[in-house]
């Protein structure tokens, strides 16, 4: 007789699946928190790229000595950005991505332009500089 001791090196059914399920559960925490990071460094270089657009306003509006509550376009300020700054989170062009416009909160009285995004408006927000 016989011995049939030759057994196949090999994982069963049972072991596949508890590892599969292992990774779908590592997943479902993993995502959401990938998401959330996303969208986090997305409102971060945005603001940054809204800071930019605000710095080089600055510097435009003082090398050509123009009056504060003056209109700006993005040729005008175009040469002081050194890349072509979009928001992250979805535009395409400096025009569909941001705009330029006289602020809201102007308490002065300076007639102060804002930067803001089309994108993401109520999420991507340039807080107002108070130490000025």
């Amino acid at each position: 007789m016989k011995d049939r001791t030759s057994r196949t090196a090999g994982f069963t059914l049972v072991e596949i699946m508890i590892v599969v399920a292992i990774i779908g559960l590592l997943a479902a925490i993993a995502i959401p928190n990938f998401v959330r990071a996303r969208t986090q460094s997305q409102k971060n270089a945005c603001i940054n790229n809204m800071r930019k657009i605000d710095d080089a306003i600055q510097t435009w509006a003082t090398e050509h000595n123009i009056a504060i509550h003056a209109d700006v376009e993005f040729t005008d300020i175009q040469p002081y950005l050194k890349n072509e700054v979009i928001c992250p989170a979805g535009g395409t062009t400096f025009a569909d991505s941001y705009n330029i416009c006289h602020s809201d909160h102007d308490t002065l009285g300076k007639g102060t332009r804002d930067v803001r995004c089309l994108i993401s408006p109520s999420d991507h927000i340039l807080t107002v500089d108070t130490t000025k």
